[in-house]
Order: C-alpha cells, then sequence, then structure tokens
C-alpha cells in the first residue's frame, strides 16, 4: 500500500545535485561584471573548479539545500587606456551556512597575474572593491535555483488518483477485459505538464527462448497477463493504446518489429510518478543460437526515482517471464579464459565419471542435454523456481541446476567442465 502523500513527504530524502550545480556556478558566475569611475572594467571570466558536495534534501514536508563548497575562479579586467588585466580568486567556502544562515562571512583570496602600475592597479582595486557584492548576490539566487529546478523530484504529489506500484485493479467483480480497459478511458498525453529532470534506466536478461517467442508473451493481450497475473490490454500495432498490471502501466505503442524491437510510451501509476509524465521504453531482442537476449531501456525516468525504476523492471519484467517456467541464462564476466588443453582422449575414469554424472541426473528427472531444454525444463514435480545458473570456478566453469519441490530446495546438481 502507498503511503500518503503528507506522511511521504514527511520522511527524510536526498537527491545529489553536484553535476548540476558546478555547471549553475559556471553559467551564472560568468555573466557578472562590475565598471569603474573613470572607464575601467572587471569580470569573471572563468570558473575552474567546483569542488565539494551539493544536495537537496526534504524532511517533514521541508526541502532544504545542502551544499558546502570550494570556488576557484578567473577574471580579467581593464584598464581605462584599453590594456588587458588578469587574475585569479578563491572563494574557500560556499555553503547554505554563509547564504542562507549567515553564520560567517565569505573569504577573498586574490592574486594578480598582470605585472603591476597604475592603471593596473586600478582595476585590481576594483575587481575587489566590487566583484565580492556581485558575487554574493549571485550565490543568494542558488538556494532557490536549486529547489525550484529539483524540487518536483522529492516531492509527493496530493493528487488522489494515483496508487502504488503497479496498482492492481480495484473493481475484482468485473471482467478482466472491461477492468482494463477502464484503465484506458483517459486519453493519454505525449507529455508532462510541467519539466522533470530525468535519465535512463537500463535492464536486460537472456533466456533460453526464441526471440518470436518472447516478443509475443511481451505484446499479445492474451499471453500477457500469463507473467502479469493482471489484466492486459494490447493491439500491438503503432498508435494504439496499452495497459498492463491492471492498469498499474500504460502508454502507447510507437513502433513494433517482430521479434526484434518493441518502441512504446510508458508511464507508471505511482505516488513517486509524476502525473501525466510519459517515458519511452525500448524493448530489443538479440536472438542468438539457443538464447535471447532482451534489453529494456527507459528514457525519460524521474531523476531520484532510478532505483525503484530499476527494481520494477526486474521484479515485474523478468521475474514475471522467470515465474512461468522461462530459464534465465547468467554468464559471469571473465577476465580470462580457461586456457586450452593439448586434445587427448578421454581416461578412462573421465569416462566412467561422465557416464555416473548422466545416470545421476537422469535418475533425479534432469535432462543432461541442456541445450535443449524447454521453456518449462524440468519434469514434474520440479516447480517453476527451478533454474539454471552458470558461474565461474577456478580457471573453469560449473553449471548449478537448483530443483525446488513444493517450496523447498530439494536437490542441486553441479557439473563442471
Amino acid at each position: 500500500m502507498a503511503l500518503p502523500p503528507s506522511t511521504a513527504n514527511w520522511h527524510w530524502k536526498n537527491k545529489n545535485i553536484t553535476k548540476w550545480g558546478t555547471g549553475w556556478m559556471k553559467r551564472e558566475l560568468t555573466t557578472i561584471a562590475v565598471s569603474g569611475d573613470n572607464g575601467e572594467s572587471a569580470v569573471i571570466s572563468a570558473v575552474d573548479e567546483v569542488d565539494g558536495d551539493m544536495e537537496l534534501g526534504q524532511r517533514k514536508s521541508k526541502l532544504i539545500t545542502i551544499f558546502d563548497t570550494r570556488i576557484s575562479l578567473s577574471w580579467a579586467g581593464t584598464t581605462s587606456d584599453g590594456a588587458e588585466v588578469k587574475g585569479s580568486l578563491t572563494i574557500p567556502e560556499v555553503s547554505h551556512e554563509i547564504i542562507c544562515d549567515n553564520l560567517s562571512d565569505f573569504v577573498y583570496e586574490w592574486s594578480l597575474s598582470t605585472s603591476p602600475s597604475p592603471e593596473v592597479n586600478a582595476v585590481y582595486a576594483l575587481a575587489k572593491k566590487s566583484l565580492p557584492s556581485a558575487l554574493e548576490a549571485k550565490f543568494a539566487t542558488f538556494p532557490q535555483a536549486i529547489i525550484d529546478t529539483h524540487g518536483k523530484d522529492l516531492t509527493v504529489s496530493a493528487q488522489p488518483s494515483r496508487t502504488g506500484t503497479p496498482a492492481p485493479s480495484a473493481a475484482a467483480d468485473k471482467p478482466a477485459a472491461s477492468v482494463a480497459r477502464s484503465a484506458l478511458s483517459q486519453p493519454i498525453r505525449s507529455g508532462a505538464e510541467a519539466a522533470v529532470n530525468t535519465t535512463t534506466v537500463t535492464v536486460s536478461a537472456t533466456f533460453q527462448a526464441a526471440a518470436d517467442d518472447l516478443f509475443s508473451l511481451l505484446t499479445d493481450e492474451k499471453k500477457i497477463p500469463s507473467w502479469t497475473r493482471a489484466p492486459a490490454v494490447s493491439a500491438a500495432k503503432s498508435e494504439t493504446d496499452y495497459s498492463l498490471f491492471g492498469g498499474g502501466v500504460k502508454g502507447k505503442y510507437v513502433s513494433l518489429e517482430q521479434g526484434k524491437k518493441v518502441v512504446q510510451t510508458w508511464t507508471l501509476n505511482s505516488p513517486t510518478w509524476p502525473s501525466e509524465h510519459y517515458a519511452t521504453l525500448t524493448t530489443t531482442f538479440d536472438q542468438s543460437t539457443d538464447s535471447t537476449k532482451i534489453t529494456w531501456s527507459l528514457s525519460g525516468v524521474p531523476s531520484g526515482s532510478e532505483d525503484e525504476i530499476e527494481r520494477n523492471l526486474k521484479g515485474y519484467y523478468i521475474h514475471g517471464l522467470k515465474s512461468i517456467g522461462y530459464v534465465e541464462i547468467v554468464i559471469p564476466e571473465l577476465s580470462h579464459l580457461p586456457p586450452k588443453h593439448a586434445s587427448r582422449s578421454p581416461k578412462r575414469s573421465d569416462k566412467r565419471s561422465k557416464a555416473h554424472a548422466d545416470a545421476d541426473l537422469s535418475k533425479s528427472g534432469w535432462a543432461p542435454n541442456f541445450r535443449r531444454l524447454s521453456p518449462t525444463p524440468f519434469p514434474l514435480p520440479f516447480s517453476r523456481e527451478s533454474g539454471i545458473k552458470v558461474v565461474e570456478f577456478n580457471c573453469g566453469w560449473k553449471l548449478v541446476i537448483v530443483g525446488v519441490i513444493g517450496g523447498r530446495r530439494e536437490a542441486e546438481k553441479e557439473v563442471r567442465f
């Protein structure tokens, strides 16, 4: 059950904005310029370094800016007769405590690169006198800029129509098709009402199945409920609406390539997902000899919700396919491959060992030829939680096969090669 907005906003949340804040400093501070009475001028010519952390936090429904940085600047000026003057400036602390709480004053560490002269010294004096006040006026706008840009990523909307993740149908007494289609009674909009900072979340899994079969499972209205355990609407045609998980996820198909690729808009019925905001889900199918790799790439994910969305994609899509018997093949990345040995005839003991291993597998109900496993690979009584895992050991590999009966791990076979 989703927390009400008042409760969700009460708990502590924070978002790292260091990259954005660094960009803001480089963009805004270089707009500062001052001029003197005799025609001399000075500007902030560059922001050389911003060292420190910047975050936006939320606690007890209040947004709190948290930042403490050291900023190194370059400044330049022009004398009354047009000569160029250069120097540097370091501000050891630009923080929330100085700007918002007034707990201390800014400290400025100046240096002059140009050889001194009366005209150069006049520009240097102008810079030291006038640039600090201009900088402080710009710094004073930074906390509000943080909140205006990132506050919506932390605050949960009070809109009552957004419930859990994904939300099951509430009307259990209605036919499945009518319940699912009710989720599409409102027109789908192509964009959000307000700008949202976004990122991309990508997950993938390799299944021992054909690409066409997996494509059909993810798009066929009659097959989708087998792995979502909820009503679905899906015509699997471009520019048609779809709904999964009883309306918890919905959107519109953009394009479909049989067995290869699906592009669709995607929105989540969740208090942490902005209202009327649509991301784009691109699903690709890469088939090899005996397996297919599926990659789900969701672009337009609101910043701050990446972990939740990654869990949802893995939990609802990947685990959903695994729950109906599709075997996920997990192949670890190796820094090196096992050395190849000179070919030789197997020893008698090797032949005996292999024969005994196959015999043991057969007695336990295991199929020794793993390349010929079907999507539901294990004969009864092994349940759908049974599976295959490939892992590295020393300089070789081992195949771990786990059988589950009645929710209990009853058998585990290990084949090394």
